[in-house]
């Protein structure tokens, strides 16, 4: 209650002078996709990029117009695109190793435990092919009761821009709303499914693989950007406890291609390692807290360019961020 208090509370408008998140990107979960994530199974990474980019041009048309009503020429608008988070040049690259063992370490008294519901902050790029692309933010919370109810709480928010407005489009069609505007707020019935992701995960590694692959990819080995992806659902569903997230890294640290870079501090001022993926038109970049090797963010950004759909290399296509 406190989270969906604190979040209705950015409805009002912030202090010029409060202190601001990092920039960055974060993903969009439109309504489409909140179902999807909650009750059905997931899509693949290109079906579920594409997902974010289904608005048409009457979206950017109006996040041109938008540019007038949030800033002039010399100030950014809050629908801008995110900048690519930037790994720290003098850091040095924790390898997913070392940190499996450190996480492994911090899980020896099983503390903090394994919750199920989520708290997420996400960004994602809305694109048509005759205008420049958009950006969406929404921060959800999902939280379950004893009784398997749960409840779900979008709000629409960027902390990149407190207090300013934000382009949602809960209705199909993209408008201004206050920072803070609740874009839904759900209650669901008991629910007792025993399949994943509803079902708490294991905190053993190869455990773990066969359940994020039941999850997402019933029909196919995980590959690097499909256990990313898998992630992503997972950690949509629960927050992760000590042990799960200790079992996470372990899994990780054998995933062909994911390469440790160094230090970043996320889109909401934590430091973070980070490690990437550079795979067929896009680079994943993972964020995890560098003692508990907790999952902080996941971003995915365009490495070949997509000119009918004004997309640039370098582009950021989604953002997601966790907490507790």
């Amino acid at each position: 209650m406190a989270d969906e208090l604190e979040l209705l509370r950015r409805a009002n408008p912030v202090p010029v002078d409060a202190p601001h998140f990092g920039d960055g990107p974060l993903d969009h979960h439109a309504e489409q996709r909140l179902n999807r994530l909650l009750h059905e199974q997931t899509p693949g990474p290109r079906s579920r990029a594409r997902l974010a980019w289904g608005l048409g041009a009457a979206a950017a048309v109006a996040a041109l117009a938008l540019t007038l009503v949030l800033g002039g020429p010399t100030t950014p608008p809050a629908v801008a695109a995110p900048r690519p988070l930037v790994v720290q040049a003098d850091s040095t690259p924790v390898p997913l190793r070392l940190l499996a063992e450190r996480a492994g370490r911090d899980a020896a008294d099983r503390s903090p435990g394994l919750r199920k519901g989520t708290h997420v902050l996400s960004w994602s790029m809305g694109m048509s092919q005759d205008k420049p692309p958009i950006t969406l933010a929404q921060e959800r919370i999902v939280r379950w009761k004893a009784d398997d109810t749960h409840t779900e709480l979008v709000v629409a928010t960027d902390p990149r821009h407190p207090g300013r407005p934000v382009l949602s489009d809960e209705d199909g069609e993209p408008s201004l709303v206050e920072d803070g505007h609740v874009v839904s707020r759900q209650s669901f019935g008991p629910s007792w499914s025993d399949a994943p992701p509803e079902s708490p995960p294991p905190h053993d590694p190869t455990r773990l693989r066969a359940y994020l692959q039941e999850a997402d990819y019933r029909d196919a080995s995980l590959t690097t950007p499909q256990l990313l992806d898998a992630v992503g659902v997972l950690l949509d569903h629960w927050t992760l406890g000590a042990q799960e997230d200790a079992a996470l890294v372990r899994l990780l640290a054998d995933a062909e291609g994911l390469r440790p870079v160094g230090e970043v501090t996320d889109r909401l001022g934590r430091r973070g390692q980070a490690y990437v993926y550079d795979g067929s038109g896009a680079r994943r970049m993972l964020i995890m807290d560098p003692a508990t090797g907790a999952v902080l963010g996941l971003e995915s950004t365009a490495t070949v360019a997509e000119p009918e759909w004004g997309l640039k290399i370098g582009d950021v296509m989604e953002y997601n961020a966790w907490m507790r």
